[in-house]
């Protein structure tokens, strides 16, 4: 059970908030956690890692891990897509590689950009990506099509992070020019420049109401900006050492952050204040990441290790947080970060009564889980569009026979878990299967191809569809404006008249 020594103030009692938890160690990375994402529907974790290789991790506890391998460097981001059929990495060998998060771990990649990738991230519909490098750019792509769409090119150092708002109408970005910018994707043009940083800026994401933006940086601070008024409202100096990374609750009312000190810090963004310090990481905690309910969060970092944690934020009773919050400007409205009084910058420090977390990630009771190597040959764009069968919008797949190895694995993996751990037969060790069986799983298998080839040719005839429509709007939109500056012209003319 992980040690709690409390030390708190009379008001986050009265907010109810239970203390989290250490739920999981999940052990498989051999170096450095770089990167972790939840899957939208909240039943897999994705997590890169210095050591090349991406980890789903399945939260079912008798689910077994798949380690992914496909990259030649070490991996810097991890996103699952909105419909989580998809899971994007970018990595230091320049490329960006989709992949599908299940046994078979098929993956197409494409080199983003002349030096390393250091941040991929899907817009809310799913249908792009944006891209940031140390070549000073950010990269808007075409998810479906794996196709370059436009360049934004105004950094002048690295750009560690970019992330589209949840409108899809701005990115912002941050870099070590020590900036955070934000662009309008539909001009393509950088509306703000914020630069008030002592080094590079680490990390930017936005809230999920997309009203506010906050950034790290290795200056040991948080910032939080308000994009309406381009006004800063919070500056958090609650780190000892550089903030790597930090995740927003659900809500918009909490944010946890990982640092260089060792430590994940939790925000109370209402409160305006530290409300909790979790021990666990030994280095430099290197990535954070809610699910997206928002009841669980997990931490990866230096020490190879990814703790999952519980929580219980989502169950607060915010109306009733409201009325016993004397500083809110009013009750009613739902909390939001404009409401907190004083809306001028001002600098939130660390003495306010935090209370420490220290579990003993030692005496976790979770066991490691299986891990299913999955090892695919890298797929070109180009070699990806010569094949057809894939899901929508997807393509370079594996073969029938490499399915059926893949299969053809997971039995005996599972026959090899039944007989104890006394054994240790490996994939292939086992004699042959029954023929009925190898016959029945062929005969699936081609089966599958048969679907998977009925859905590419019906993404791509919908994709057809979808662009022709979308042309049928534009020049129905350019006939409206012509009939209507015809009307107009006429109109003139006929006021401006000869007199009698």
């Amino acid at each position: 059970m992980p040690a709690v020594v409390h030390n708190v103030d009379s008001a986050s009692i009265s907010c109810g908030l239970e203390d989290p938890t250490l739920e999981r160690h999940f052990r498989g990375h051999k170096d450095a956690v770089t990167c972790a994402d939840f899957s939208p529907n909240n039943k897999q974790l994705a997590t890169g890692s210095n050591d090349k290789n991406l980890m789903i991790w399945n939260l079912n506890p008798k689910a077994r891990a798949f380690r992914f391998m496909g990259h030649n460097d070490l991996i810097t981001a991890v996103q699952f897509s909105p419909s989580g059929h998809l899971v994007a990495s970018s990595s230091r060998d320049k490329t960006v590689r989709l992949w599908t998060p299940n046994i078979k771990g098929e993956s197409v990649a494409f080199k983003a950009h002349t030096a390393t990738v250091r941040s991929v991230s899907f817009s809310s519909d799913g249908q792009r990506l944006v891209t940031a490098s140390d070549d000073k750019s950010l990269k808007v792509w075409s998810v479906h099509r794996q196709k370059f769409i436009y360049s934004l090119n105004q950094h002048t150092n690295w750009v560690r992070c970019a992330r589209f708002s949840p409108d899809g109408r701005l990115v912002a970005s941050c870099g070590d020019d020590r900036t955070v910018r934000l662009w309008d994707t539909s001009t393509r043009q950088c509306i703000n420049t914020f630069t008030d940083y002592g080094g590079p800026a680490t990390f930017v994401d936005f809230n999920s109401s997309g009203t506010c933006i906050a950034s790290s940086g290795a200056d040991n601070t948080l910032k939080l900006w308000d994009i309406r008024t381009n006004k800063l409202i919070q500056h958090y100096q609650v780190h000892s050492a550089g903030v790597n990374c930090f995740s927003f609750h659900p809500s918009g009312n909490y944010l946890i952050s990982g640092s260089n000190d060792s430590t994940v810090k939790i925000l109370d963004l209402l409160e305006g204040r530290l409300i909790y310090t979790l021990h666990g990481h030994k280095g430099p905690v290197l990535t954070v990441a809610f699910s997206r309910q928002g009841d669980f969060f997990a931490s990866g970092g230096a020490d190879s290790q990814v703790l999952m944690w519980k929580t219980n934020f989502d169950a607060l009773n915010y109306r009733e947080m409201l009325s016993q919050h004397s500083k809110r400007v009013s009750p009613d409205p739902p909390p939001h970060l404009m409401d907190i009084y004083p809306r001028s910058p001002h600098v939130h420090l660390s003495q306010n009564g935090p209370i420490e977390v220290n579990p003993v990630v030692a005496d976790t009771l979770s066991a490691d889980p299986c891990v299913v190597e999955v090892g695919e040959r890298p797929f070109s764009m180009a070699a990806a569009r010569g094949h057809e069968d894939g899901p929508a919008g997807f393509r370079g797949h594996a073969s029938a026979s490499t399915r059926f190895t893949h299969l053809q694995q997971e039995m005996e993996q599972e026959e090899c878990e039944e007989e104890g751990p006394g054994l240790t037969h490996l994939p292939g060790e086992h004699s042959e299967l029954p023929g009925a069986v190898r016959s029945t799983l062929e005969h699936i298998v081609h089966q599958l191809d048969v679907l998977t080839q009925t859905v590419a040719v019906l993404e791509e005839r919908l994709t057809l569809t979808e662009d022709k429509l979308k042309e049928c709007l534009e020049n129905q939109v350019l006939i409206q404006q012509e009939a209507l500056r015809a009307g107009q012209t006429h109109e003139e003319s006929r006021v401006e008249g000869p007199a009698i």
